[in-house]
């Protein structure tokens, strides 16, 4: 789906810049671009999902823009901009995080915010480029929920084709690597049929073949009812397809199993199940939040990046601010491999933006159609080689700056040379002394989670009184918290300056919970058997 978003957001782009062209206003369209941005979100959730996370994006990136607008009237001071800069960049880098909005993240919010501070304003300006905001938002709201009328079900199939392969991959080649894959897709799977609208015959037939693909995952290997992974590839290539979704004859216990998911969808929609979902989001935001060493860690980051720009006399701090935000990921292994990957995309994208400057300048429309090219390119890009998306971001973002008038070319490419070198020393800096201690806590509790899950997955399944429903959504809780550990592990892994891991108990808490699974899978006999197809 790597073209999704990027069509999305050169559809929701292309409409208001090519407004503003005919109006004679290209000069606004930094405005309508921190809405058409809004389109790049929330692409692998269901429509009736997507359309709240997209709203509340919108909303999100008008108060930034907002709160960057007023301070940006209110004072000329760098250094109160930079902190300003700083302070949203770590809020947006927190809640994009805490509400798991997906990619891009945080980065968007703090490009758009970071580049507003530095933009001249007055405050009778305000109300006008905010409304421009929204109404280009609006559209991306459109653009993204548009599809929802041709194929309503598209996000929970591409959702459910992988974890088919990945439950292919982990019966051909029973492996840690693979059985932890294939956790991981399935709990999407199920995690986005749950967050569906009403049941259709195409969901049903969707969370039969999620039923195939938990039990080839649960208990792979040779056997009576071990799965095949060709033909659980053949489904999942069907599944993706725009044809007839595979419609597998019911496993054993699959309707009871579908009876305890509707349940489940209707207590997560009910008052009580969406209070809940509240308390689980303010415990992530909330002081204790495992959260909050990642928040220093970017608020130091982009201050001591701008604050360093600033002092050597680059012209444009807030680039240095972008460029130290996008670095951190979960861990700082991983934040060095983005440092490396960003910093190389940019200096080839300062190339780039050399050789199509003199193309873009003659003329706006030209200068409009770059801007598009290089926007669907990096979006194309970027989710499958980060480095290389970087290449096409960055002329796109040197790009908006010529629709406020043309800069002298030289100018531009040192200072966001400059900005590039020092945001991305500055922010690693800032990764490596301000450690996140709480990953191996985070850890800790995943492993109390899983332990408390297996426990209960068995009681359950032991006990003769127990319903099958109730069986599987208990099996449906240990998965998750399975690949909740796997990836608590992973980030603590990463990290450095921590006390030791429990590894052996990690291990065995996973080997202990895939027995648990396999052993639930095999009593509700072989689930794997030829295919019918049913109408879509």
């Amino acid at each position: 789906m790597w073209f999704k978003p990027a069509l999305s957001v050169v559809v929701a782009s292309a409409v208001p810049q090519l407004t503003l062209l005919a109006l004679g206003r290209l000069d606004l369209v930094m405005y309508t671009m921190a809405g058409s941005l809004c389109a790049l979100y929330a692409h692998g959730l269901p429509y009736a999902r997507r359309a709240r996370a997209v709203a509340g994006v919108v909303l999100g990136m008008t108060a930034s823009l907002a709160v960057s607008l007023v301070t940006a009237s209110l004072t000329g001071s760098t250094a109160v901009l930079i902190a300003v800069g700083a302070l949203l960049a770590a809020a947006q880098k927190v809640l994009c995080d805490a509400t798991r909005i997906g990619p891009p993240g945080h980065v968007i919010f703090t490009f758009v915010s970071s580049a507003a501070l530095f933009a001249p304003q007055r405050p009778d300006q305000i109300p006008g480029h905010l409304a421009l905001t929204l109404g280009a938002g609006a559209f991306a709201w459109l653009v993204t929920v548009a599809p929802a009328l041709v194929r309503r079900e598209g996000p929970e199939r591409r959702a459910v084709a992988r974890a088919l392969e990945a439950a292919a991959a982990c019966a051909a080649d029973p492996g840690p690597r693979h059985r932890n894959a294939a956790a991981a897709a399935v709990h999407a799977a199920w995690q986005c049929l749950l967050a569906s609208g009403r049941p259709t015959p195409v969901r049903r037939s969707l969370e039969r073949l999620v039923v195939h693909a938990e039990a080839a995952f649960a208990a792979p290997g040779p056997g009576a009812g071990a799965a095949d992974p060709d033909r659980l590839r053949e489904w999942a290539a069907l599944t993706r397809a725009r044809g007839p979704v595979p419609a597998p004859p019911p496993a054993p216990g699959t309707a009871d199993e579908l009876h305890g998911i509707d349940a489940e969808r209707a207590a997560l929609r009910a008052p009580e199940g969406r209070r809940a979902n509240r308390r689980a989001l303010l415990r992530r935001l909330g002081p204790g939040s495992l959260l909050l060493p990642v928040a220093v860690r970017t608020l130091a980051g982009c201050a001591f990046a701008g604050y360093l720009c600033a002092a050597l006399g680059v012209g444009r701090p807030y680039w240095a601010i972008v460029t130290a935000a996008s670095l951190y990921q979960a861990n700082i292994t991983l934040s060095w491999n983005r440092t490396l990957q960003r910093t190389l995309g940019n200096l080839l994208g300062v190339l780039v933006f050399a050789a199509v400057l003199p193309l873009s300048r003659t003329g706006p429309l030209a200068l409009v159609c770059c801007c598009l090219f290089f926007s669907f390119a990096a979006e194309a890009l970027i989710t499958r080689n980060y480095w290389l998306g970087s290449v096409a971001v960055t002329p796109m973002a040197l790009l908006v700056l010529e629709f406020g008038g043309a800069h002298p070319a030289g100018e531009l490419i040192g200072d966001r040379v400059l900005d590039t070198l020092l945001g991305a020393a500055a922010g690693f800096l800032a990764a490596t002394l301000v450690t996140n201690r709480r990953a191996a806590g985070r850890v800790e509790r995943a492993l109390d989670a899983a332990d408390r899950a297996r426990a209960a997955a068995d009681r359950v399944a032991a006990d003769p009184r127990s319903v099958p429903a109730e069986r599987d959504r208990a099996r449906r809780t240990l998965t998750a918290s399975l690949v909740e550990l796997r990836e608590a592990g992973d980030t603590a892994g990463g990290e450095w300056w921590q006390r030791a891991l429990p590894e052996q108990r990690l291990l065995a808490a996973e080997q202990a919970g895939h027995r648990t699974l396999a052993a639930t899978a095999q009593r509700r006999g072989p689930t794997v058997h030829a295919p019918s197809i049913g109408a879509e």
